[in-house]
């Protein structure tokens, strides 16, 4: 018996070897134990044995906790729509908060034996206050998708009529007699009704949509409630009506769904999140800089934002480092690179990155100094150079700790990738660009590891410039989402789903009740967003940026005889009718150089003015404010100046003698048709060796082939 239990025993622990070690396999693939499948940017509670008391007992709200192994191939694939279901129900924080445990870290094993979990991923509920004895509501047999775990949710809300508000929302119905008792106690207040059928959830989701927000209450009422309904003339489920002051009217919304009910009571006037009062426009000046608040368009995109980021982030958050080195050197150099390509700035901005992108590729060594960088960005002349200045208009706050710097690096990356698609380019190194930037650089680094978190996700198999484009634009939307309500956000511009419907109607619409996004509506309406070609030039901050209308001052009333002289000047194509600012305003973008004044010359050769292109030349290296007085022009214009005369008076003899020499105008030389005919000849005769080279093996194969077969025949002969 003994020689037969050694077998067995040694066979159970070579199978117990094998599972630790499969177990460690999977662990490994998932990227480790430790790692887990959250992190903090997830808007979930992460729960280890130091803070599990706090947040599952005698707390104000309730708690959904997951239990999950990081090795689990069922709560890998949970994960993605646990961390969707607390993006969607992160208002509701106040009344149910969402939590997560990794029973496979070893450090939260007891915890999870304490809660008697034997299976992944499982769910409990914790209600409001509960104490230490409790062990959470088993939620056996849940949804898999979002929509039914919310419903579920809202459910064990309902269910638990102990303790009651603030811990229990007033998540049920409602009629005439306490919609008439409110009214005449609502004291400015805002009343909006939700009207939905009998099973509908959407009520209930907007009211605790609204939990959060102040000066405003949301009731739902059925359609059994036959007195309100006959009393505001309800006829479509749901639909919203709001009372302010006197009446009810209905809440004009894009579609009739939770979303676009709650983003359009979020945004009513007085209506404030709790704790962060929404201030007037009067309060939006810095008061403590002498610059006043710049009216700006919420619709448009402003250069002085992103050179205003460019300024920020070169020579205000690189300088952190004096010594550039390894990892850093290496994102610097894709962040320039990318910049020189991408950046649709002014001639002399996109100058300097130039210069520094050719002198950054140069350096061969493995580190460079912040001061040498420095000095490159600043070996600049009048053609190329960066603005001093910051200046917000856009990306301005209401006070100045609010938005800024952060919020023009974004624009600046939408803009980056909206430019490389709409250039067509094969390699798309921008996000891979930004991502080691702000590893490397940015100056906040609770920001930094958050953006590195989602890189990590999925930026890997981001293979398209129109993936590229969007996954930007829906990690931005993520970082929204986990910033609304908090410190940072500026109360007059709250954090919301960009772009929200107002703004495009088209990107957002309804799919089983669920708003879903359009994502080539989506697209379409970023690349016309950040194109180059919709960017607003006012309010830059350098010699460039001179009131335009100062500039057209300065040609209207520029010497008359300096144009009668016989001197070729810029003109700019204005269009009849086109209203004064649009005009005022193309100026202020890039114009390719124009050859001015010359003449149309048929079948020449095609020769180009010099004189008038380095003239051009000239133009573009000298200052925007020199270019407007011919006076001012530096000492080697001048000099080409004196001599212009003299070479149009010597082309214009040379034109004459050509023409007299050819009876008829506008006809080759003879030199160049001689030259086009040889020219043809050369490719004929070409053609006709091609194909007597060609007969000629044809001939020699067909000669080779017969005698073949006659030296077959004559073997074959007795």
């Amino acid at each position: 018996m003994a020689a037969r239990a050694g077998p067995s025993r040694s066979r159970s622990r070579m199978a117990a070897v094998r599972v630790r070690l499969l177990c460690a396999l999977v662990c490994a693939l998932c990227g480790g134990v430790r790692a887990g499948l959250y992190t903090d940017s997830d808007q979930v509670a992460i729960l280890t044995p130091d803070n599990v008391d706090a947040v599952l007992f005698d707390s104000p709200s309730a708690t959904v906790l997951e239990f999950y192994a990081s090795w689990c191939g069922h709560c890998i694939s949970f994960s993605p729509v646990w961390k969707k279901l607390a993006r969607d129900v992160k208002e509701w924080k106040t009344a149910v908060q969402l939590a997560v445990i990794d029973c496979a870290d070893d450090t939260n094993r007891q915890v999870c034996v304490r809660f008697g979990i034997t299976g992944y991923p499982s769910l409990k509920f914790f209600p409001a206050f509960s104490t230490k004895e409790s062990t959470g509501e088993d939620l056996g047999g849940f949804s898999s998708r979002v929509s039914g775990l919310r419903h579920l949710i809202i459910d064990k809300l309902e269910s638990h009529k102990s303790p009651g508000p603030p811990a229990r929302p007033p998540l049920e119905k409602t009629s005439a007699p306490e919609i008439d008792s409110y009214v005449e106690n609502s004291k400015g207040q805002y009343l909006a009704l939700v009207f939905e059928e009998d099973d509908s959830y959407v009520g209930r989701e907007v009211i605790l949509d609204l939990l959060q927000y102040e000066n405003i209450t949301v009731r739902r009422v059925l359609h059994s409630e036959k007195e309100l309904v006959s009393r505001l003339s309800v006829t479509d489920f749901p639909s919203v009506y709001l009372y302010t002051h006197t009446n009810f009217t209905r809440l004009p919304v894009l579609r009739e769904a939770r979303i676009f009910y709650s983003y359009a009571l979020q945004r009513l006037p007085g209506v404030v999140r709790a704790g962060k009062p929404r201030p007037d426009v009067s309060d939006s000046i810095r008061h403590e800089t002498e610059e006043a608040w710049r009216p700006f368009n919420k619709t448009r995109v402003y250069m002085s934002d992103l050179e205003s980021a460019l300024h920020y982030s070169l020579q205000l958050e690189v300088v952190s480092h004096s010594i550039i080195e390894g990892e850093a050197l290496a994102a610097l150099r894709a962040y320039i690179s990318v910049l020189d390509k991408y950046f649709p700035g002014r001639p002399p901005v996109k100058n300097v990155l130039k210069v520094v992108n050719n002198w950054l590729q140069k350096q061969n060594g493995t580190s460079i100094k912040y001061s040498d960088f420095k000095a490159a960005l600043n070996t600049t002349g009048t053609d190329s150079y960066l603005p001093e200045a910051v200046r917000w208009v856009g990306c301005q706050g209401s006070k100045p700790h609010y938005r800024g710097y952060p919020c023009a690096l974004w624009t600046l990356f939408h803009t980056l990738t909206v430019q490389a698609l709409e250039m067509g380019s094969k390699d798309p190194p921008v996000l891979q660009a930004m991502r080691r930037y702000v590893h490397s650089f940015f100056s906040c680094r609770p920001c930094a590891a958050h953006f590195e978190n989602m890189a990590q996700e999925s930026m890997d198999s981001v293979r398209t410039l129109n993936f590229t484009v969007l996954w930007l634009w829906s990690r931005h939307n993520h970082v929204n989402a986990r910033l609304a309500g908090d410190l940072s956000e500026d109360p007059h511009f709250p954090k919301v789903q960009w772009p929200p419907p107002d703004l495009c109607p088209a990107c957002h619409s309804v799919f089983n009740g669920e708003h879903t996004w359009n994502y080539d509506e989506v697209l379409t309406f970023l690349r016309n967003y950040y194109s180059a070609q919709h960017l607003l030039h006012d309010f830059l901050s350098d010699d460039l940026a001179k009131p335009l209308t100062d500039r057209r001052k300065a040609r209207e009333t520029a010497p008359e005889q300096e144009l009668q002289a016989g001197e070729e000047v810029e003109m700019v194509e204005e269009v009849d009718g086109a209203p004064e600012d649009e005009r005022l305003a193309s100026e202020a973008l890039p114009r390719k150089p124009s050859i001015v004044g010359l003449r149309l010359r048929q079948f020449r050769e095609d020769i180009v003015d010099l004189d008038s292109f380095i003239v051009q030349h000239y133009k573009a290296k000298a200052p925007l404010t020199r270019w407007d007085t011919e006076d001012k022009l530096e000492p080697h214009l001048q000099n080409v100046r004196r001599t212009k005369r003299d070479l149009a008076a010597q082309e214009a003899e040379g034109l004459a003698l050509e023409m007299e020499a050819e009876p008829e105008p506008y006809v080759q030389s003879r030199s160049v048709r001689w030259m086009f005919v040889l020219s043809r000849l050369d490719v004929s005769l070409c053609v006709m060796l091609y194909l007597l080279s060609t007969l000629c093996i044809v001939a020699m194969c067909l000669y080779f082939r017969l005698k073949r077969r006659q030296c077959r025949t004559k073997v074959a002969l007795p």
